[in-house]
């Protein structure tokens, strides 16, 4: 057994390796890597129930990630654009898409609306990966495809609801639009009350605990419980492991949530592609070759004409439009999710074949895009195609998406930084793990959330950036976790300029070390606040006092005794 594991994990390294280097995302990796152990090529492996049962927890843990990117303020927001532009793109996609899937196959009108809507949607997680790998996540063409990307998975309520009807026969336009409707307004509804007054408190008692084991179980059990709900009122259980994102990202909670739970979703998603390429029937595909390639050309045609209308009727400049549409044009993990989820359900409404190709179609679109968009990229930087648009980038970014002081720390510091920012309307955003810190400061209204200053997952999150981040405060009173968030800092912005809080002296020149701009030890300032008041009422001049601090302050404060300057 131990043979086979190597070579597993030996295939898989050079995959990930070979395809990070031509920018192919990950997930591609970990499907081909299970169709190469699978069954029909090295047979490693069998596709057994234990595969099976992982390839489930990567399901749950993908809608869960979904879920949590629906934040109801972002979506307020950012609503003309989701529901315009979205709202379009997936309905001009579904038109085009209808009738030659109604021409060409036996399915029921359900069965090609369903497919329709499907094969609407596209892979967020590699698009999103494409945006953050080109730097463009936050230009105006970003925050566009990243609208169409969020009403996609808004999308994904009323179509997981859909499958039970989608598993019946007998298909009632207008009651069945009825009853997704009510279902859909009911779950949302819901995940805001519950969010609000049920897990908030539940999660502020976790936070208290200061454990990373409860904060985390607290979120695990969080997923089961909601999926087990769902599956008991006869809905899929992904719909509940999505409602559970939703719920906690209405929860001051969100980014700490996404950095703890990231590595164990990449790891179980990982399980389902794996899971899901050796299940591949490649005898099947083998002789449908010739639909799977008719087929992927159709989608990337089909979906990158109708988004490209959309995008032009909406005034989004031609290049744009064009990138738009590119970075969309293949199929989506909702489709894969939907398939598998019909057939590990029972769902018959598509022949099994059918269902195969169709896995194999979007899988094929997926692993095409990154490859369709450097090719873009060479011939535009040629002159062979869309000449006349001269290549730029617009740095046009979201103050409430990309903050320009970041404060690490919510303390008596922090807070009065935050005031000062506050009353010059400085945009800023503040962390910190104390969770009576946080609430309290919401209360007043200051935009403080909770999380780890020294989790890099977290500071990308919350809105650190190279380009756009000016200043980060670290108003820690811990040396060593300030040394930490200093670190994790100059990893994500090298440039940005660091203002550190130090209890003395001694935590002074630590943090300096790390190519902080300006650590203030709070002991001596406080003592030259007061010396400097002294001075004052025994008669010596402002100026003379200013150039007495001066020289104290000189080189480091080289003016003051280390002894005395060392104790608190």
């Amino acid at each position: 057994m131990t043979l086979p594991i190597l070579i597993f994990f030996a295939i898989l390294f050079v995959l990930v390796c070979v395809l990070r280097v031509a920018r192919v995302g990950a997930l591609v990796a970990f499907l081909l890597a299970g169709l190469l152990s699978g069954p029909y090529v090295l047979d490693l492996f069998k596709l057994t129930d234990t595969w099976t049962f992982l390839g489930d927890l990567g399901i749950m843990f993908l809608w869960f990630t979904l879920g949590l990117e629906i934040n109801m303020r972002r979506l307020w927001d950012m609503r003309r654009t989701i529901f315009g532009f979205g709202a379009a793109q997936v309905l001009m996609v579904a038109v085009m898409m209808f009738p030659i899937l109604a021409g060409l196959t036996s399915w029921s009108m359900l069965g090609c609306i369903m497919v329709a809507l499907l094969l609407a949607m596209s892979s967020t997680s590699e698009d999103m990966q494409l945006l953050t790998d080109r730097n463009q996540l936050n230009t105006n063409m970003g925050r566009q495809t990243f609208s169409i990307l969020l009403f996609q998975d808004l999308l994904s309520i009323p179509l997981l609801a859909m499958l039970p009807v989608f598993a019946g026969k007998s298909f009632n336009l207008g009651a069945t639009a009825i009853d997704i409707l009510v279902l859909s307004v009911a779950l949302v509804v819901g995940v805001w009350i519950v969010g609000r007054f049920i897990l908030n408190p539940l999660m502020r008692l976790v936070a208290r605990l200061k454990s990373k084991e409860a904060f985390l179980l607290t979120i695990m059990l969080n997923i089961i419980l909601w999926a087990l709900v769902m599956d008991w009122i006869g809905l899929p259980a992904g719909l509940g492991a999505f409602l559970a994102g939703m719920l906690l990202s209405e929860t001051i909670y969100r980014h700490q949530i996404s950095a703890e739970i990231s590595p164990y979703s990449m790891l179980f998603l990982a399980f389902f592609f794996i899971a899901l390429g050796m299940g591949l029937n490649l005898p099947i595909l083998g002789e449908n070759w010739y639909i799977i390639l008719a087929g992927v050309v159709g989608l990337v045609v089909i979906k990158f004409c109708a988004i490209f209308i959309v995008a032009r009727v909406r005034h989004v400049s031609v290049p744009d439009a064009s990138m738009i549409a590119l970075i969309l044009a293949q199929g989506g993990e909702f489709g894969l999710l939907m398939l598998q989820t019909m057939k590990t359900s029972g769902i018959d409404a598509l022949p099994e074949i059918h269902q195969e190709i169709l896995t194999a179609i979007i899988i094929v679109s997926i692993m095409l895009t990154p490859i369709l968009i450097a090719l873009f990229d060479v011939l535009r930087k040629h002159g062979k195609i869309l000449s006349k648009y001269p290549m730029r980038t617009v740095e046009d970014i979201d103050n409430s998406i990309k903050p320009i002081v970041v404060i690490c720390g919510f303390g008596r510091v922090g807070q009065i930084i935050a005031q000062m920012l506050t009353l010059e309307k400085i945009p800023y955003v503040a962390i910190d793990l104390d969770v009576s810190a946080v609430m309290m400061g919401r209360e007043r209204g200051f935009n403080v959330m909770y999380g780890n200053s020294c989790s890099e997952a977290v500071l990308r999150d919350l809105g650190l950036s190279p380009r756009r981040t000016r200043a980060v405060v670290v108003a820690l009173d811990n040396v060593a976790t300030a040394r930490n968030t200093i670190l994790t800092v100059r990893n994500i912005a090298p440039r940005a300029r660091i203002f550190a809080r130090a209890r003395n002296l001694a935590d002074t020149q630590e943090l300096l070390k790390y190519g902080v701009t300006e650590a203030l030890p709070e002991t001596i300032e406080s003592s030259f606040f007061l010396g400097s008041g002294v001075l004052s009422h025994l008669g010596v001049s402002d100026a003379k006092i200013d150039n007495l601090l001066g020289k104290l302050r000189a080189d480091n404060y080289s003016g003051v005794e280390q002894t005395i300057a060392d104790r608190t």
